[in-house]
């Protein structure tokens, strides 16, 4: 298992193409790039704590496929005990990051990828699973961050991939040859793209049987010739080219560092496509991955609620009034609010039964419920938040103004709370309350892992309402009328 210092060397080794605000990086300066160094630094301690005792039960698990010890990022689940320690795990690495450490999609998409391909290799006679075990091997092995990259800009919502006046609004195959395929196309909003090693790519959504050409499945290095990623701007992200306190989280940034990755004919070899025009089975990997990557968001944002609770009562304490009945009645509303998220995500995953493949799936109806409380309870903890943390939270005069000599001194009596609390750390809370609340951090929160209409999509397919139904007339007594 790598080491955080290990896995940003090995960064160092890539040829990446990255643009910045219409700049072209050179690849070793992606790294340490301010935009992007809190994403490196936050996906790198999900390598450290793997070595930390105190989280090995967490952290790491064993290969049913080696018998070695691996990184819980880099597993397949094959209990509900696995299905809960992610969880678990997720809320613990958020308590001490803040923030998103972008391993989760890759994460999700492998065990999406594991299950759906023993599915169609049984009823199809491919051979993809065996592929796809030999590349989980090489992952684990050499214990790699691999983007899930499920998204497509899709052009025109109201048209299906073979019918958009441009065909490269969905990724898609463009040749097929014996030494494997050329694909092309975009994939949009990418957590964590340019500080991995490779993107597992999948389709966006079921394809019809005409859409055959957009049902693919396959393994990308990020730094594969023809890919070109341009990074995507952040609330507030210019602060990152300044000093630390005006950004909040300084460490560990804001959200994922998205991207949009553009496939310009980038081959891939057959050993690394894991699915190939089978259109029936596009909708079940986009179905599997999405209550995957549902289950974690009680985890990973009742980990950063943890710390968004933690930073009000704080600021109300450096302020003085953390005593007030109705502070402390706001922040029991946040802790009940983000338990709630939690229990969601701990729910579906005791829930979890395996697939025919052996790997285990969460409750597919208790994850959506668990994301779409996401795209609301958040909210309404990120604004108790905000009410608790005064106007100031929006309004600070800059680190350089306090660092200045001439005003920095009214900078400091007139942002001062209570004594003995320096202005500068009652300044850190509130931009961390800032950077922590507010724009890119929200959305995530309402799309990241499908908007709220798609968890309202499951629940049409999964909420069993005929069975319900019945329920209802049988204790009504008019069970034997269902018919009329």
């Amino acid at each position: 298992m790598r080491t955080g210092k290990e896995y940003i060397e090995s960064l160092k080794q890539r040829n990446i193409k990255v643009y910045i605000k219409g700049q072209l990086l050179k690849s070793e300066e992606v790294v340490d790039h301010p935009f992007i160094r809190g994403h490196v630094n936050s996906a790198a301690l999900t390598f450290d704590l793997a070595h930390d005792p105190a989280y090995e039960d967490l952290m790491t698990t064993t290969s049913h496929l080696t018998g070695k010890k691996i990184n819980r990022f880099t597993h397949i689940h094959q209990s509900v005990d696995d299905l809960l320690k992610k969880v678990k795990m997720l809320r613990m690495i958020s308590q001490k990051t803040g923030t998103c450490y972008q391993r989760c999609v890759g994460f999700d998409a492998i065990n999406a990828l594991y299950t759906v391909t023993y599915e169609m290799d049984k009823k199809l006679g491919t051979e993809y699973h065996e592929r796809l075990k030999k590349y989980l091997i090489n992952w684990q092995e050499n214990d790699l961050m691999v983007a899930g990259a499920m998204t497509d800009p899709k052009g025109d919502r109201s048209l299906r991939p073979g019918q958009q006046p441009d065909p490269d609004m969905f990724v898609r195959i463009v040749e097929k040859n014996d030494k494997g395929i050329i694909v092309r196309g975009a994939k949009a909003h990418m957590t964590g793209m340019v500080n991995s090693h490779e993107m597992l790519i999948m389709p966006t959504m079921g394809m019809a049987p005409d859409d055959s050409d957009y049902a693919v499945s396959c393994a990308i290095p990020v730094d594969a010739p023809g890919v070109i990623h341009i990074f995507g701007r952040q609330t507030n992200d210019d602060r990152k080219c300044e000093g630390d306190i005006d950004q909040g989280n300084a460490r560990y940034g804001i959200v994922g560092g998205e991207c949009l990755t553009v496939l310009e004919d980038v081959f891939v070899p057959w050993d690394k496509v894991f699915m190939c025009g089978e259109t029936e089975f596009s909708g079940l990997l986009v179905e599997r991955f999405a209550c995957y990557h549902r289950q974690n968001y009680g985890g990973c944002k009742g980990g950063v609620s943890d710390v968004v609770i933690g930073a009000a009562a704080v600021m109300a304490d450096m302020s003085g009034y953390g005593k007030a009945g109705h502070v402390k009645e706001k922040i029991n509303e946040m802790i009940h609010l983000t338990e709630s998220l939690y229990a969601c995500s701990i729910a579906c995953s005791a829930e979890g039964k395996p697939t025919a493949s052996g790997g285990y799936f969460v409750d597919p109806l208790l994850a959506n419920v668990g994301k779409h409380n996401v795209t609301r309870l958040i909210y309404d903890i990120d604004r108790l938040a905000q009410d608790i943390g005064g106007g100031l939270t929006a309004t600070l005069p800059s680190e350089s103004d306090l660092r200045h000599p001439e005003i920095g001194k009214y900078v400091d009596k007139y942002f001062k709370g209570v004594a003995g609390v320096s202005t500068e750390d009652r300044m850190r809370v509130a931009r961390l309350i800032e950077n922590m609340t507010g724009g890119t951090a929200l959305v995530e929160s309402m799309h990241g892992a499908g908007s709220p209409q798609a968890q309202k999509v499951m629940y049409s397919k999964l909420g069993n309402l005929e069975h319900k139904k019945k329920l209802a007339l049988h204790i009504a007594g008019v069970a034997a009328n269902k018919d009329k």
